[in-house]
């Protein structure tokens, strides 16, 4: 697609907003980023834009947004705000950062949605396929923007793209050769009008494209997915913990297997993973599925499942200090993927929970809270929240920041315990982002002495 000389406005000047704007540049269209952030906020990006001499506005969205050919909007920007929905009155074409960027892909794209897992399991397809000498980038909610590496991607390379709901919200033409939903729990409801059929809709649009050349690997163990298939063309595989199934990958008494019609391969042990817990299980499998796809052998599978170590900001090891060990995992912003932290633990937990709520419900935790955790400590702009529906069950206490939480921890965590950050909650309340709020997390536990 040639879109020299075309005027894009950007909406968003953080990642995914500066990799499209940069894109747009590279290929001689005239970009102009707004964001409604203050400069001070947007400080490090306000320096790329003026490096880059892309004119820019920020602190509100102004006319001039307005004045363009399209409108590339960045998945932190709802779809009902008002910026778009003036777009789409004025009858501008918004397309999401991934979508443009889909548009100059040379290469095969993997798109990898879930509402728990895309980054561990976007991760391990990308190191999986280099392991066996198979060029693959990484991209999207992971790292970096598709916009800022889809220029390198080469044909007969790929793609491993960490897709959410929101960048799915605006996509027209974009179709991966590979997709995959990983799971469907409720999460972003704040951002889907409480309506969970929206965001089922959302995730399911990973297929909307794709043709009878195409493959979709799915949950067959979640009725979310499985009773809102739509696309009757694209090729589907399956994978499950619970059963077999006859194409794809499962898992069975500690042993993870491919399936191809009638014919059942032992792949490895669940033990032979490094990274553990059976959300780690469920992961592997449709990475599994893929890799046989491209008809990698067995044994590079096993190498790259055994040797990959896991990702930043989930179920992490930051240190033991005192005899009791640290966790990070700021990346759980669901109550879904704090129920995954809990069950991976056995030992008595000091639980971080809180930050901007996205209409949780702690119904799904309570039981595991009961029987796993010391004491809650409270934070961001949904403690109240957090303090009111677990005070009654266990030691909760409200606190202003995480370094008061490592400190209160410090002082009151006993050996043989485990301080964890899992929050069940967005950061945008006190953090840039979930791996802000991680790294401001670690430093303070480092500086532990």
């Amino acid at each position: 697609m040639d879109i020299r000389g075309k005027k894009i406005s950007v909406i968003g000047a953080v990642r995914s907003g500066l990799g499209a704007a940069k894109l747009a540049k590279k290929l001689g269209a005239i970009p102009f980023v707004s964001d409604s952030s203050s400069e001070k906020d947007l400080a490090d990006s306000i320096s790329v834009l003026n490096s880059e001499s892309i004119a820019f506005e920020c602190g509100a969205h102004t006319e001039k947004i307005y004045d363009c050919d399209l409108i590339v909007t960045s998945p932190g920007v709802p779809t009902n705000s008002a910026v778009l929905t003036n777009a789409l009155k004025k009858n501008i074409k918004v397309v999401s950062e991934i979508e443009f960027a889909s548009w100059f892909c040379k290469g095969s794209v993997i798109s990898i949605t879930g509402t728990n897992g895309k980054t561990t399991t976007t991760a391990l397809m990308n190191y999986t396929l280099n392991q066996a000498g198979i060029k693959c980038y990484s991209a999207g909610n992971i790292g970096e923007a598709f916009s800022e590496i889809v220029l390198d991607v080469k044909e007969n390379e790929f793609v491993s793209l960490e897709t959410s709901s929101f960048q799915l919200d605006f996509i027209e033409q974009f179709k991966p050769h590979f997709s995959m939903i990983l799971n469907i729990t409720q999460d972003h409801l704040d951002r889907y009008n409480n309506n969970f059929d929206e965001y089922i809709s959302a995730k399911i649009k990973i297929t909307k494209n794709q043709k009878e050349e195409d493959f979709f690997i799915y949950n067959a163990d979640d009725k979310n997915i499985k009773n809102n298939l739509k696309n009757k063309k694209v090729q589907k595989l399956a994978f499950s913990l619970l059963s077999e199934v006859p194409a794809g990958a499962f898992y069975k008494e500690g042993k993870i297997y491919f399936s191809w019609f009638g014919k059942i391969s032992e792949i490895c042990s669940a033990s032979d993973l490094f990274i553990k817990g059976e959300h780690n299980i469920a992961n592997t499998l449709p990475v599994l599925i893929i890799a046989k796809l491209l008809n990698v052998p067995h044994q590079k599978i096993r190498n790259a499942f055994s040797s990959f170590k896991g990702v930043e900001h989930r179920i992490e090891f930051v240190r033991e200090f005192n005899g009791v060990e640290y966790y990070n995992d700021s990346k759980a912003t669901n109550v879904d993927s704090v129920y995954v932290a809990l069950k991976s633990f056995d030992k008595p937990l000091y639980l971080i929970l809180g930050g901007k709520d996205k209409g949780n419900n702690y119904d799904q935790i309570k039981e595991l809270v009961k029987q796993h955790v010391a004491k809650i400590y409270a934070i961001g702009s949904s403690a109240q929240k957090v303090y009111d529906y677990f005070n009654s069950i266990v030691l909760t206490e409200i606190k202003e920041s995480l370094k008061a939480c490592v400190e209160a921890g410090r002082n009151e965590a006993q050996p043989g315990t485990v301080v964890l950050l899992s929050p069940a909650c967005a950061s945008f309340d006190m953090f840039k982002n979930y791996e802000h709020r991680g790294k401001v997390f670690k430093e303070e536990v480092n500086k532990l002495v």
